[in-house]
């Protein structure tokens, strides 16, 4: 084996010195040269182009909150470029050591150091030192970035003779170009150090926690010993191998002067192992505090053509380009959102009920939390990669049944059509509803419809209080689910697939698939005095030169008057803090102006509450991921409680309360400053002063208070 690795030397001895040969011959004026293979050799070598292009390195994305913590990164290369100066001397000495003790003195190629390699080698039988100058390590590593093509890869590893000759053309044009600190830098911001870093910032930051500028000699050696060969000498795999790798680099700086015997042995009394202080190479949105809302901001840039043309283009865009996102997300608000619904339902609960909430800025459509029970994975209980926050196009679901949150939007309608406040409707319990296709003008079949908590002759305040079915469906069936159709559609609502609301007789009751995310910002439009504004998660993003691009900006729009929305919040607040008895919200009371609406879908498919003041919309959604229908909320135990039935202001509601209440910890309290297309005095508390629809007797069926 010994023979077999010195004959192998001489051989590349030989080329090189070959090589030598060609460049001297090549760089005289006048020469008689013999030799058709020296000839040859020489005029490929003069004909080479003169120029080396060096691409910009890939770099890793940065996903960062709104105060610039991060959120999570993206890379193919994980990569951060830094200035020489960003690098500690004593890892730049060990890198000269061990790779090419002569760079300051040769001129890109040095054939006394391949010369000195050689026999170092051969006298160890292994690869002790390099023969290949830093400067030509360069072009090799910057010639590796632009391949595309197996072939292109060999020829920049320089395995033939023309191949060599090319590096070596390349290395004498850098070195005419760029000084020796400009090499050094690039060299290491370019090169490979093993278990994912790529550049020495990456490498400090993976093995030893700490940046570059602070590693000391005995971390310099162990990085500089990774470089031959990084998958064989990665000290996280294989730290005895990389302590012996390590100790010839002290060695090494002992002989040059850059490190005294005493340090060096000091140095090699210390194991790789304990030396280490490795960060977890996290890469995409595994390892994140919000791992839900950071994949919901990359797949934002990668459905959007403004980041490319095409899909391929937008992940470039993402993983090479060095990006700093700088999002919506409030870091606070976020991580008491996590807790408040890992706090109720476990993430391993048996149950395996899921819960997400997501919370918006109305005036903005900013995005500050999105959170669910769930840990980041494809596999075991409690993992899911499904956002259940959030639609189809964003890696969600197709949405679910929002139940008697979408009263909202019959409130919203009837006031458009200026229905008054103390309208009296006979909410009987049940009642059957004939109604007409709004679209053909066609009778429909007839739909029978339960109150699950008080029925009887009821005014708007009191049927929203109390969350009354059947005043709803009365109501819609007056303004018809067309204008509340149009209406939600304004506000931005959508089902998880994308589609359009149908126009249904159930359409009050929350029939619709839809989301948190949806349910949180179209609520908001209530808060911002009928304006609507997209959600969004993105505020800013720079390049690697701090360059601000171009972000397509969430352009927002009066969606209602805002007598309309002011009207909505007039009764939405009377739900949580209003004068009335046994309202389903009552529970939610933040100590702040606040508004807000249960809702609990047949069988207790999932429970919802969606609520708002004026900074902050919010919407929580409980249910079961596997189908609600078939694993619902009855009689089942959460979190070690036994529930006979849940509903939104049981389990949604709390939850909603303590994110609130963490998102405005420091926001001045303010209120709505409400003016509806109503006098205040409308609104009656007790019916009977106002019209009347269905006057006829009731039937008292009432279920506890307040529960929807």
């Amino acid at each position: 084996m010994r023979s077999g690795f010195r004959s192998r030397l001489i051989q590349y001895l030989a080329i090189s010195t070959l090589i030598g040969a060609m460049v001297a011959l090549a760089a005289a004026p006048v020469v008689a040269v013999t030799g058709a293979v020296l000839r040859n050799a020489i005029t490929e070598f003069q004909n080479l182009p003169a120029a080396l292009t060096t691409p910009p390195l890939p770099e890793r994305t940065r996903i960062v909150a709104s105060d610039g913590t991060l959120v999570g990164s993206i890379f193919d290369e994980n990569r951060v470029e830094v200035p020489l100066q960003a690098v500690s001397p004593l890892m730049q000495q060990a890198m000269i050591a061990i790779e090419d003790s002569r760079f300051f003195l040769h001129n890109g190629f040095d054939l006394r150091g391949l010369i000195r390699a050689f026999f170092a080698n051969a006298a160890a039988g292994e690869v002790v030192q390099g023969g290949s100058t830093i400067t030509q390590q360069l072009v090799e590593n910057t010639l590796l970035q632009v391949a595309t093509t197996p072939e292109e890869v060999k020829a920049a590893r320089a395995q033939s003779v023309l191949g060599k000759i090319q590096e070596i053309q390349y290395a004498l044009q850098l070195e005419r170009t760029l000084s020796k600190q400009q090499i050094l830098e690039r060299y290491l911001n370019v090169s490979y150090f093993g278990a994912g870093a790529y550049g020495i910032e990456s490498a400090a930051r993976r093995y030893f926690s700490k940046s570059a500028t602070e590693l000391n000699a005995n971390e310099s050696a162990i990085i500089a010993g990774i470089v031959q060969s990084p998958s064989a000498n990665d000290p996280l795999a294989y730290p005895d191998r990389n302590e012996a790798r390590r100790n010839v680099v002290l060695d090494r700086m002992v002989d040059l002067g850059f490190l005294s015997r005493d340090d060096a042995n000091t140095y090699k009394d210390l194991s790789v192992a304990d030396s280490l202080d490795p960060s977890p190479l996290a890469n995409g949105c595994v390892s994140s505090y919000a791992p839900y809302f950071c994949d919901y901001v990359l797949t934002e840039i990668r459905n959007n053509p403004a980041y490319g043309a095409t899909l391929d283009d937008r992940e470039a865009f993402l993983r090479q380009t060095g990006l700093t996102i700088e999002t919506t997300l409030r870091p606070d608000v976020q991580r008491s959102a996590q807790s408040a619904v890992d706090t109720t339902i476990p993430r391993d609960d048996e149950s395996k009920k899921a819960i997400s909430i997501v919370m918006v800025e109305p005036a903005t459509g900013g995005i500050i939390a999105m959170a669910q029970n769930r840990l980041w994975g494809t596999e075991g209980d409690g993992y899911t990669t499904y956002n259940y926050g959030v639609g189809r196009a964003n890696n969600g679901t197709v949405g679910m049944q929002a139940g008697s949150t979408f009263k909202a939007y019959t409130l919203a309608a009837a006031f458009k059509q200026g229905i008054s406040p103390s309208l009296v409707i006979n909410a009987r319990n049940p009642k059957t509803f004939n109604f007409v296709d709004c679209l053909s003008g066609e009778p429909m079949e007839p739909y029978i419809v339960r109150n699950s908590t008080r029925s009887g002759r009821f005014t708007m305040a009191q049927a929203t209080a109390y969350s009354v079915n059947t005043y709803f469906v009365k109501l819609a069936q007056q303004v018809t689910p067309c204008a509340i159709g149009d209406i939600a559609e304004d506000m931005g609502v959508r089902t998880g697939s994308g589609d359009l609301v149908e126009r249904v007789p159930s359409l009050a009751l929350g029939v619709i698939n839809v989301t948190p995310l949806t349910m949180a910002s179209s609520y908001g439009v209530f808060a911002n005095k009928g304006i609507y504004c997209p959600p969004t998660a993105i505020n800013k993003i720079t390049d690697r030169t701090g360059k601000i691009l171009s972000v397509p900006a969430a352009r927002c729009s009066q969606a209602m008057e805002p007598a309309v929305a002011d009207g909505v919040t007039d009764m939405l607040t009377r739900v949580i803090d209003g004068a009335i008895e046994g309202r389903t919200g009552a529970r939610m009371s933040l100590g702040r102006p606040a508004a807000g609406k249960t809702g609990t879908t047949n069988e207790n498919s999932s429970v919802w509450f969606v609520g708002y003041t004026p900074d902050v919309s919010a919407a929580v959604w409980v249910g079961d991921p596997r189908g609600g229908f078939k694993y619902p909320l009855q009689d089942i135990t959460i979190n070690g409680k036994y529930y006979r039935q849940v509903y939104g202001s049981t389990m949604a509601g709390p939850i909603w309360k303590t994110a609130m209440e963490t998102a405005h910890q420091n926001i001045p309290r303010r209120g709505f400053k409400l003016k509806p297309n109503y006098d205040p005095a409308e609104v009656l508390l007790f019916p009977g002063a106002g019209s009347v629809i269905d006057g006829e007797s009731t039937i008292e069926d009432e279920l506890p208070e307040g529960i929807d």
